[in-house]
């Protein structure tokens, strides 16, 4: 489960190394992001040569959470870190 503040590690090769969460798109008290949810992202540091910069807002989909999940056949998943791709919408 991913909320406001949680830190994310970029899966992409957009140049963002640190991003941190601001807001969950959804409905309006929505708390908890998962996998395949659209967050918007705060790039707290960035390659000086890649496409985003320091300080600028990017919406993200998660792709990997912590917080394990339950599959449709019964068996979870869970992976080692959150992370996103940065995605522009």
């Amino acid at each position: 489960m991913i909320q406001r503040r949680t830190a994310l590690v970029p899966a992409d090769n957009s140049g963002v190394q640190q991003m941190q969460v601001i807001h969950i798109y959804g409905a309006s008290k929505q708390r908890f992001a998962t996998v395949g949810d659209i967050v918007q992202c705060v790039v707290k540091k960035a390659d000086p040569n890649g496409i985003v910069k320091d300080d600028e807002l990017v919406k993200v989909v998660v792709v990997r959470t912590r917080k394990e999940y339950r599959r449709a056949d019964g068996s979870y998943i869970r992976f080692d870190d959150n992370a996103g791709v940065v995605i522009d919408t």
